[in-house]
């Protein structure tokens, strides 16, 4: 077990730097979107490349993330009924969640996803759209990202099987952390709370009475 808990460490450092890096996608994607827009505008110039490489760096930071999503366990849960079982139940949904549809579905996109990534490197197939990209960088994805989601995958089994022989804590605990928007609202009251206090010590020394 101690063999696979290193390994679990290593494929949940993996995803965590992937994870810190596939998010600058992201504002590329933004960034080209409004470039392309404000010059199609303007200049009334655009190019398919332009259109196309947006999705591509989408779909790029969704697959490849995927795995770095599942460790910080942001996949959408339907929690209504987990949510009354105990905790060991709950692992136990885990596992047979793990074992019985996320590996199944990763092996079966790698098995269909790697043949159809490696025939579209081999042909250098092109977009069908004019002036539009090669096609492979963005089939490579598929299996890239499930391929990491596997990983995860395994890796989030072990540390349930290792919780649940008492080898280490919960790892489906996540410390609760404030959103940017709260930190905002607390700013504001602790703030509102000063300029009262303020305004009271002011108000209490203006009624004091005056020395004659």
């Amino acid at each position: 077990m101690n063999s696979l808990l290193k390994f679990s460490r290593g494929v949940d450092w993996l995803n965590g730097q992937i994870g810190k890096y596939v998010i600058w996608l992201i504002l590329a994607s933004t960034v080209i979107s409004g470039v392309n827009a404000t010059v199609r505008k303007i200049f009334n110039v655009s190019s398919n490349a332009w259109l196309e490489i947006q999705w591509y760096l989408f779909a790029a930071a969704f697959l490849v993330a995927a795995g770095y999503t599942l460790l910080n366990q942001e996949h959408v849960k339907i929690d209504v009924v987990s949510g009354r079982l105990s905790k060991r139940a709950q692992i136990w949904i885990d596992l047979i969640g793990f074992a019985f549809f996320l590996t199944p579905v990763c092996l079966a996109v790698l098995w269909y996803g790697v043949p159809f990534f490696l025939q579209g490197f081999r042909s250098g197939e092109m977009s069908n759209n004019a002036g539009g990209l090669i096609r492979w960088p963005v089939y490579l994805m598929m299996p890239l990202g499930f391929g990491l989601l596997l990983l995860q995958g395994l890796s989030e089994f072990i540390k349930r099987i290792a919780f649940l022989q008492g080898r280490i804590a919960d790892p489906t605990h996540k410390p609760v952390e404030k959103t940017p928007e709260e930190e905002l609202v607390e700013a504001i009251r602790r703030q509102t709370e000063a300029e009262a206090a303020a305004a009271a010590a002011n108000g209490g020394n203006n009624n004091k009475p005056k020395a004659g």
